[in-house]
């Protein structure tokens, strides 16, 4: 998951800096970084409204960063 770490890194955050703002834990972030957990949908609902993306750029589906545009009401 190429994503999750990069638009951290590109944000100039530490794991750190993102657990203290998400509540998500540094351990968890590494290991969601590496590959080697997946996240679950609500640590990516968190996320994604953190870096302001959507799931589908941090699970790596898609390279469009911007996030998807707010349903209108009907």
């Amino acid at each position: 998951m190429k994503n999750i770490k990069l638009i951290r890194v590109t944000n100039d955050y530490t794991q750190i800096k993102v657990q203290m703002e998400t509540g998500i834990s540094q351990s968890m972030l590494s290991k969601y970084e590496t590959g080697e957990l997946l996240p679950t949908v609500e640590n990516l609902m968190i996320l994604a409204r953190f870096y302001n993306t959507s799931m589908d750029y941090l699970m790596d589906l898609t390279d469009e960063i911007k996030p998807y545009p707010p349903e209108k009401a009907k």
